[in-house]
């Protein structure tokens, strides 16, 4: 299986170290000194990871073979492509890896579904479930316990517990359902009056 672990961005300094948006939990291992990767586009691969660094809270990445800015800057916007056994699994139990959770559903308490998982966003704070619902919006949800209270890989899906105001629209929701029913008991109580009047 192959997992996309990071985007290559500009390059830093003059040596041919580039900054990386990392996509992975694990950049230690997946982006590692020695780590062979493919890239999109496929030209610019495969790139082995010569030596990499945090600095100013990027990680810079450098490869073998890239020994300039100028051939850094050319791999501007290349993902970065690890190969992955798919009955790999994290070492702690309450870790998953990305590919595990892309497509899992998400859903409320009671079941209603909110929509399905398509990406997760590792950010320097906090990981993000990216969201399509069924109408076709993203919502982005925090990866946090708080939050997200149960990760059910057997039945394909991830149930979330959100703050007010998270899910935008479950307080209108309610409210655009309890108008409705509303007006419905004042339909039915004036066609009443009517049928007596009658």
């Amino acid at each position: 299986m192959q997992l996309v672990v990071a985007r290559i961005g500009r390059a830093h300094g003059i040596k041919g170290d580039v900054t990386v948006e990392v996509r992975t939990d694990e950049p230690e291992l997946r982006l590692g000194p020695g780590a062979v990767l493919l890239t999109d586009p496929a030209s610019a691969g495969p790139l082995t990871v010569e030596s990499g660094k945090v600095h100013s809270g990027r990680l810079l990445l450098r490869f073998e073979g890239v020994r300039d800015r100028n051939a850094a800057e050319a791999l501007r916007n290349t993902l970065l492509i690890a190969e992955v056994d798919p009955a790999e699994l994290p070492e702690e139990e309450d870790e998953y890896y990305d590919h595990q959770l892309v497509d899992l559903d998400v859903v409320l308490a009671d079941g209603t579904l909110v929509g399905a998982i398509t990406e997760i966003s590792h950010l320097p704070s906090q990981d993000l479930f990216i969201v399509e619902r069924p109408d076709g919006t993203e919502l982005m949800i925090p990866f946090v316990e708080q939050i997200v209270t149960e990760i059910d890989l057997e039945n394909q899906r991830a149930v979330i517990d959100p703050p007010p105001g998270l899910i935008d629209d479950r307080a209108e929701i309610a409210s655009a359902r309890d108008a409705e029913a509303e007006d419905g008991a004042d339909a039915e109580k004036d066609g009443s009056e009517e049928d007596g009047q009658a």
